[in-house]
C-alpha cells in the first residue's frame, strides 16, 4: 500500500469526526505516513492538532480475524500502562466497524528505531560494541519486566488459558503444519527431517507445571524498537501472539531466532554489526539471574521454540511455493526452518553444538 491510498484503509473524514467525538485534537489529519508493520496490519502515523498518533488496524484481507487480534493488542496495551515494560502508550480503541470497515486503535508514537535491517545500525551504535551489547541485554531486561507483571493485577486474568499450555502445543502446531498440506508445489512434511522425532520427544518430556505469566508469543529483534540516544528498549512491540502461559518460551524464542556471527538470525532477521552483541549463553544468565523461575528444563523450551516457529516458516514457504507468498522469503524461510530443527535435534541428542546444554541450563 501505498502513502498516495491510505485512505482506502482508513478514510480521513471518518476518522476525524471519530476522534472528535473522542475529544481526541481537532482539524484535518496531517504528516501522514506508512510505517512498517508487515502486511497483516496498516500502521499510520500522523498529526492532528498538537499531537502525533499511530493507527493500527488489521488488512482488508483479514479484517474478521484480525479485528480480533487488534482489540487483544489494544487489551495489553491498555494493562501495561504505568508498568516498567517499554510499550507505545494506548491512546484509544474503536470497536465500532462502521468508523473504518474494522477495529482498529490508536497508540502514541515509538521515538526510536528497529535494529533488524540489512542496512546496519544507526549511530552511535554501530560504532560502538559496547553499546551493542547492552541492547543485547536489555532485551533480557524488557523480558524480565514483563515475565515480573502479575497478570490478575494488571487486568489479564482471563487472556489466556495457561492449564495445559503445554500439553496443547505439539498438536496445535503439527494441525498448522497439516493446514498447508495441499498446496501446490511444496513437498510437504517429509520436508523437515526430524519432526516426528521432535514431536514424540517434546511430548514425553513435557514439564509437568510451571508458574504462568504473561507472555509476549514472538519476542526476537524484529520486535523491538531502541532508543535513538541510547541501547535501552524503547518499547516491545506487535503483540498480536501474546497470551498467558508459559514465560520461559518468551526466552527461547529470543535464543532460537538470535543472530549468530554473521549477523544473521531466523527467517529475516539479522543485525550488522554483529560484534558486541551478547552470546545467547550470556543472555539466559542475564535472565538467570533476574528471575525467580527456574530454567531446570529449559532445553525443553528451546526445542518447543525451535519446533514451533521451524513449522511456521516452513507454512510460509509452502505458501510461497503455491504462489501465495514472497518464494525470495520463502527459500530463506526454509533454510531457516531447517535450521532450526536441526539445532533442536542437536539438543536433544545433546551434542556439543547445544552451547545452552552444555551450561547446565537443563540438569
Amino acid at each position: 500500500m501505498s502513502v498516495e491510498n491510505w485512505h482506502e484503509l482508513a478514510d480521513p473524514a471518518r476518522l476525524a469526526a471519530w476522534m472528535d467525538g473522542q475529544g481526541l485534537e481537532s482539524g484535518p489529519l496531517e504528516d501522514v505516513r506508512l510505517l512498517t508493520g508487515g502486511t497483516q496490519n496498516l500502521l499510520l502515523r500522523f498529526r492532528r492538532g498538537r499531537r502525533e498518533f499511530v493507527l493500527r488496524r488489521p488488512s482488508a484481507a483479514l479484517r474478521e480475524i484480525g479485528g480480533k487480534t487488534i482489540s487483544r493488542e489494544a487489551r495489553v496495551l491498555r494493562a501495561l500502562a504505568g508498568s516498567p515494560v517499554p510499550h507505545a502508550g494506548f491512546v484509544a480503541e474503536c470497536t465500532d466497524e462502521r468508523v473504518l470497515g474494522a477495529r482498529f486503535y490508536l497508540m502514541r508514537p515509538v521515538d526510536g528505531f528497529n535494529p533488524n535491517s540489512a542496512d546496519g545500525l544507526p549511530m552511535p551504535h554501530a560504532g560502538d560494541p559496547a553499546l551493542r551489547r547492552r541492547m543485547g541485554l536489555a532485551m533480557v531486561d524488557g523480558l524480565l519486566a514483563l515475565h515480573a507483571l502479575d497478570s490478575r493485577e494488571v487486568g489479564l486474568e482471563d487472556f489466556g488459558r495457561p492449564a495445559g499450555f503445554h500439553q496443547r502445543q505439539v498438536s496445535r502446531w503439527l494441525a498448522q503444519l497439516d493446514s498447508v498440506r495441499e498446496l501446490s508445489g511444496w513437498r510437504g512434511p517429509d520436508g523437515l527431517p526430524g519432526l516426528a522425532e521432535l514431536a514424540a520427544w517434546l511430548g514425553a518430556n513435557c514439564p509437568a507445571d510451571f508458574t504462568p505469566g504473561i507472555l509476549h508469543g514472538d519476542y526476537h529483534l524484529s520486535n523491538v524498537m531502541f532508543r535513538r540516544d541510547s541501547p535501552e528498549l524503547a518499547a516491545i512491540v506487535d503483540w498480536e501472539l501474546a497470551t498467558i502461559g508459559d514465560p520461559l518460551l518468551d526466552l527461547a524464542w529470543l535464543v532460537v531466532t538470535w543472530p549468530g556471527a554473521d549477523g544473521r538470525g531466523a527467517g529475516t532477521i539479522e543485525v550488522h554489526p554483529r560484534d558486541g552483541f551478547p552470546s545467547v549463553d550470556e543472555l539466559v544468565e542475564r535472565y538467570r539471574a533476574g528471575s525467580p523461575r527456574s530454567l531446570e528444563h529449559f532445553t525443553w523450551h528451546l526445542v518447543l521454540a525451535g519446533f514451533k516457529l521451524g513449522i511456521f516458516l516452513e507454512c510460509s514457504y509452502a505458501r510461497a511455493c503455491a504462489g501465495k507468498a514472497s518464494m525470495a522469503h520463502g527459500v530463506k524461510h526454509h533454510a531457516s526452518a531447517l535450521r532450526l530443527f536441526e539445532g533442536a535435534l542437536a539438543r536433544i541428542h545433546r551434542l556439543p553444538t547445544d552451547p545452552i546444554a552444555q551450561e547446565g541450563a537443563n540438569p
